[in-house]
C-alpha cells in the first residue's frame, strides 16, 4: 500500500519552466531519516520524494505505524537533487527529472564504500511509488529509470549496487537486458573486445555522458556495473560487461 505524506514541504525548489519530467533518478541518503528530512527540506537541496527505512531508529522514534513516502516537492516543480549530471546528451536534469531519495546508511570512507542492503518493505514501496509515477508520466521510458550514479558517474555512487534493478524490471519498471542476447555477445567478446572507440560510442548511445579520460571511463564502467552487474563493479571493462551494454542497446536503442 502506498501512503503519501505531504507534512514536510521542502523550501528548496523552483519552476520547471515548462519542461515535463523525462527521467526518474533514484538516490540514497547516506544518513538517517531525521537528518535526511532536515537536509532535504531546509539545507538548499531537495527531492520530490523521501522513502524512509522502517527499521532505522529515527524513523521508529517518529512513531509512524506504517512505512510512508514523504512528498517534499510537487512533481510539477523542479527539485534540487541531481546536481551536475547528464543523460542522453542533455544536462540540467533537475529540470526534467523526478528525484527519489531512499534512506540507506551507505558510507564512503576515503574511497572505501559500504553499501548496506535495502529493507524488503522499502523495495515494495519503491515499486508502488514508481508505478504510481509512471502512471502519470507515460513519456518516461524504461531507460529513463536511473540511479544518481548513472547520470553523475564521475562523482556519485548512489543508489549503489544493493538496489535490485532486475527486480524492478521484473515488476515492469526500468530496463534490463535479455539473457540470450547477452550470452551471444559475450561469446563474441570472449574472443576479443570491440575497439574502445566503439565501446565509447555504445555507452553514449545508451545514454551515458562521454568519458573524457581513462579515469572517467573506469568510473562510468563501475556505475554501469553497479546497475546491471552488481556482483562485481570493479570498473574493469570485461567481456560480460561489454556484452550487457551491447544487449541493452540492441533491445532499447535498436542497435
Amino acid at each position: 500500500m502506498l501512503v503519501i505524506d505531504t507534512s514536510f514541504p521542502a523550501k528548496g525548489f523552483n519552476e520547471r519552466n515548462g519542461e515535463a519530467a523525462q527521467q526518474v533518478i533514484v538516490h540514497y541518503t547516506a544518513a538517517p531519516f531525521a537528518a535526511s528530512l532536515r537536509t532535504l527540506t531546509e539545507d538548499g537541496v531537495s527531492a520530490h520524494y523521501l522513502l524512509p527505512d522502517p527499521e532505522e531508529s529515527s524513523y521508529r522514534a517518529a512513531g509512524y505505524d506504517e512505512l510512508r513516502v514523504f512528498r517534499l516537492v510537487d512533481e510539477d516543480k523542479r527539485a534540487w537533487h541531481a546536481g551536475v549530471s547528464q543523460w542522453g546528451g542533455r544536462d540540467n536534469l533537475n529540470s526534467r527529472a523526478i528525484g527519489i531519495e531512499i534512506v540507506n546508511l551507505a558510507r564512503d570512507e576515503a574511497g572505501m564504500f559500504t553499501f548496506p542492503a535495502y529493507e524488503e518493505e522499502q523495495i515494495q514501496v519503491l515499486v508502488a511509488l514508481l508505478r504510481d509515477i509512471l502512471g502519470r508520466f507515460a513519456q518516461i521510458g524504461p531507460t529513463d529509470i536511473l540511479g544518481h550514479s548513472d547520470v553523475a558517474y564521475w562523482r556519485k555512487s548512489d543508489p549503489g549496487p544493493r538496489l535490485p534493478w532486475r527486480r524492478l524490471y521484473e515488476a515492469g519498471i526500468g530496463a534490463w537486458f535479455d539473457e540470450p542476447t547477452r550470452a551471444m555477445y559475450q561469446r563474441r567478446f570472449c574472443v576479443g573486445l570491440p575497439p574502445e572507440v566503439e565501446v565509447e560510442r555504445a555507452f553514449q548511445r545508451y545514454g551515458y555522458k562521454p568519458a573524457q579520460n581513462r579515469q572517467a571511463f573506469e568510473l562510468r564502467t563501475r556505475a554501469f556495473q553497479m546497475h546491471f552487474r552488481p556482483r562485481d563493479f570493479c570498473g574493469f571493462l570485461d567481456a560480460e560487461t561489454c556484452a550487457i551494454l551491447y544487449a541493452l542497446n540492441e533491445k532499447y536503442r535498436g542497435l
